[in-house]
């Protein structure tokens, strides 16, 4: 049977509450903020340990709004890994302020603590340091907050694909000015279409981003600064309120999907010619499960998986600095190889909750069918 990437529509009973409380969104007349919302942020402040959650229309805007806080534009500069989902990028590039690459360590795929150090050398405009939680381990967090706060600039950590990771004992996110999450259907903690939120430990930082995040009005009809509409809607949030009481459960299952993977590849010799992800030392959330296949083979790799039926998907193909939106900054192959390597080798495999014993028992088994 086919085995899919993600399956959004397993978890019935889930659904069935999720379906109840949009009933009663409907009902209310309260569509866009309001009680919802705000219950939404006192719990995610619960559960993450932080003084202040801002919900936000989307992972994106959730890393443009402190951006904009932080008044960066034309002629400043931002530190960032070229290895990332666009957004990460992108959004520097929306403020009009010059994104910086910087390559990625090769176990975790986080920046590079000593090539950041050597770009901050390099760079004497950087107004901020963005970097990723990617596929749901930590980076080396104590290593580059060190780094941002010698160099005094601001350390906005990129969480959306975060949830539920551990480092060091204590949730990810807090240990920058800001931390930008996702809610995108497909994240461990996902909603019913777009959304995000902000975290931060700064009050004043907080309420900033609070009125940029609509239309940077301080009253009614006051704005004290030009922002956006960076609003969550009440039925994201009423969704998303039901998804996070089972946010334990829900890291627990992708980790043990991640262990059976291990168990099951270990009874096959495929893994004499590719790579597990690493494990880290305290919780990895496995938002994604990313294989390191040797280059000449991932593409006929991925290909044999679809034409079995079997979901898996490249996390992320090109570079920042090779996409043709970034041609200006005049990135060329070979500049940042380790991130270049990761593009050309990882493969993700279906993770998700729900996903069933006999689904991974295929999944591996397809692979380990796989001719070279």
């Amino acid at each position: 049977m086919p085995v899919p990437m993600i399956d959004l529509c397993r978890d019935k009973a889930q659904l069935a509450q999720i379906e109840a409380v949009i009933s009663a969104v409907v009902r209310s007349g309260q569509y866009i903020l309001g009680p919802e919302v705000e219950r939404f942020e006192q719990e995610l402040c619960a559960y993450l340990g932080c003084a202040h959650a801002l919900s936000m229309s989307s992972g994106t805007d959730a890393l443009l709004c402190p951006l904009m806080a932080l008044g960066i534009g034309p002629g400043d500069e931002v530190l960032l890994p070229t290895y990332s989902f666009f957004a990460t990028a992108g959004v520097v590039a929306r403020t009009g302020a010059t994104p910086v690459f910087v390559d990625v360590e090769p176990t975790f795929l986080g920046i590079d603590p000593q090539r950041l150090e050597e770009a901050l050398k390099r760079s004497k405009k950087v107004k901020a340091v963005m970097a990723v939680h990617l596929f749901g381990a930590p980076f080396d967090v104590d290593s580059i907050s060190a780094i941002c706060r010698k160099a005094g600039v601001p350390l906005i950590e990129d969480a959306a694909q975060a949830i539920g990771t551990k480092y060091k004992g204590r949730m990810c996110g807090n240990d920058g000015l800001c931390s930008g999450w996702s809610t995108f259907p497909t994240k461990n903690l996902g909603g019913i279409g777009d959304g995000g939120f902000l975290t931060t430990n700064d009050r004043d930082f907080y309420d900033r981003c609070k009125m940029l995040r609509n239309h940077g009005q301080a009253e009614l009809y006051k704005h004290n600064i030009v922002g956006g509409n960076f609003r969550m809607d009440a039925i994201q949030a009423a969704a998303l309120r039901v998804r996070l009481r089972d946010i334990e459960k829900i890291t627990a299952t992708r980790r043990d999907n991640a262990a059976r993977y291990r168990t099951l590849f270990a009874k096959t010799t495929v893994t004499e010619w590719l790579q597990l992800p690493t494990d880290v030392g305290d919780r990895h959330a496995y938002h994604q499960f990313v294989m390191r296949v040797p280059q000449e083979h991932r593409d006929d790799l991925l290909q044999h998986l679809r034409e079995q039926g079997i979901g898996s998907a490249v996390y992320y193909p090109i570079p920042f600095h090779l996409q043709p939106c970034f041609r200006y900054l005049n990135g060329k192959p070979g500049d940042f190889p380790v991130a270049e390597k990761a593009a050309a080798t990882s493969l993700a495999l279906p993770i998700f909750q729900g996903l069933t014993e006999a689904e991974q028992i295929d999944v591996v088994g397809a692979i380990a069918k796989f001719t070279r």
